[in-house]
């Protein structure tokens, strides 16, 4: 079966998919004039500068063609904190390292062209999601991919089929795999037995989706803030302790990256094509651009437009990559004088053994607990984004609206936090694989929507007009 599943997953994330990825990124860069690159200060100021300037809950809230009343969503910083929980996460550290041992220093430089143009895919997921989100009869938001494929296509059957890839996922990649890593980490550095850490995982997580959106976009806008913190302090303080292999880590990303010096014995094309495969592949594993979660998780957003929060899209996937997993390689190359072929160790073990080489003991627990707190608010927030996706594939395939409502509310919590025990203690290999097929697969509906429609993806009135 094994060997199956992995034919299948070279099938689904072979090279053409990754050129699939690249291919509509570049066509809604080209489309948008490069207004991730030329609008920078525009959309820094209107991201980043809100939460610095403390005024990140305030909106417009004009033309988001949503109805009035009672308030039933969260403010548009927990939306943000509740996208980058699901973004931010193990990726960040054992992607990050994996990349670098798979592919060389040369990785981080095509994670930084994935994030690039992965801003722009998500700036324009987002856009539509927000732009065809409705409420439901509850008054709770309906959003992400399925809705603008349903709303904007005019095909349900796409997003039926969306839908259900996400409900998979959630139940695989956003669960079990996460909470294995988690438990696994908590196992190995503080001796936890999994049992124990598989129960106080589950009994924290259901404390928090019980209070449903608003809990966990509570929570999202606490942990969030204050667990990245930490880690850029901590990773800056590891960089700058020896600050004198800083030029030499960068030199060795570019060298490797197109490998000059190795084209004369003919293995520079063997060199880069792993670097491009490996750092293009892990930004996209790390900050999700083109998968449509960001529509979804965007979607409760109360008082916002399109653009705003195709705008918080884009500074998460900037932050997710160009911050975070940068921060995470350059403590990885200064540690180890890029010469990573010398290193016993690959992972989050790898990263791990970074840290302490620094920080001691302190170090080693520091990396472990950024992946087990990192893997928790992903975990939380792939329970939004299954529930959502639940309730629409059962309403899709004509039961209904109560019925739908009734399956996300009643059943998948159960299923949901069955999965993240579950996880805690089973070998995953086989869920691993199919999660991963099932993440990939969810692109191709949601890309190829994307360009049916990319007619509506504008840029923000401010932009266009030259307003600062």
């Amino acid at each position: 079966m094994m060997e199956r599943l992995e034919q299948i997953h070279g099938m689904v994330w072979g090279p053409w998919t990754l050129v699939i990825f690249l291919g509509v990124g570049i066509f809604f860069t080209l489309k948008c004039h490069f207004f991730q690159i030329r609008g920078f200060s525009y959309w820094w100021r209107n991201t980043a500068g809100r939460i610095l300037s403390g005024k990140v809950s305030e909106g417009t809230g004009e033309g988001n063609g949503t109805d009035s009343g009672k308030k039933k969503g969260i403010s548009q910083f927990q939306s943000v904190c509740t996208a980058l929980a699901a973004t931010v996460g193990t990726g960040n550290i054992a992607g990050v390292a994996t990349a670098l041992t798979a592919g060389g220093p040369g990785a981080l430089f095509w994670m930084w062209v994935s994030a690039l143009i992965g801003m722009i895919t998500a700036y324009s997921e987002t856009m539509l999601g927000i732009r065809y989100r409705y409420k439901d009869s509850d008054g709770h938001y309906v959003c992400g991919p399925f809705v603008y494929m349903e709303r904007g296509l005019g095909i349900k059957g796409m997003g039926i089929l969306y839908s259900f890839l996400c409900l998979m996922c959630s139940l695989g990649m956003g669960s079990m795999v996460q909470a294995n890593s988690a438990i696994s980490t908590m196992e190995y550095t503080w001796k936890v037995p999994a049992l124990t850490g598989g129960l106080v995982f589950t009994g924290i997580l259901m404390l928090v989706i019980c209070g449903g959106i608003n809990r966990i976009g509570n929570v999202a806008e606490k942990l969030m803030p204050a667990a990245s913190g930490i880690y850029i302090v901590f990773s800056l303080i590891v960089i700058f302790s020896c600050y004198d292999r800083i030029p030499g880590a960068l030199a060795s990303m570019v060298s490797s990256a197109f490998c000059p010096e190795a084209a004369a014995g003919g293995g520079a094309g063997y060199v880069v094509s792993r670097s491009i495969r490996y750092g293009i592949s892990r930004g996209v594993f790390s900050n999700e651009a083109g998968l449509g979660t960001l529509a979804v998780l965007h979607g409760p957003a109360e008082d916002t437009t399109p653009h705003e929060q195709g705008m918080w899209a884009m500074f998460e996937v900037f932050f997710d990559t160009v911050i975070l997993c940068t921060l995470t390689a350059l403590v990885i190359l200064c540690m180890t004088d890029s010469a990573l072929d010398a290193v016993p160790y690959e992972g989050a073990a790898l990263a791990a053994w970074c840290f302490s080489g620094r920080l001691g003991i302190a170090g080693e627990y520091l990396v472990s607990g950024s992946m087990v707190v990192f893997a928790f608010a992903t975990i939380m927030a792939w329970f939004y984004l299954g529930k959502q996706a639940a309730a629409y594939f059962i309403r899709g395939t004509g039961l209904g609206e109560q019925a739908g409502r009734w399956f996300a509310a009643r059943v998948y919590p159960l299923l949901f936090l069955g999965a993240v025990f579950l996880g805690s203690e089973a070998r995953l290999d086989v869920v691993w694989m199919l999660s991963d097929i099932w993440n990939g697969l969810m692109a191709f509906p949601n890309l190829t929507a994307l360009l049916f429609l990319y007619k509506e993806v504008t840029l923000p009135e401010g932009f266009r007009a030259g307003k600062t």
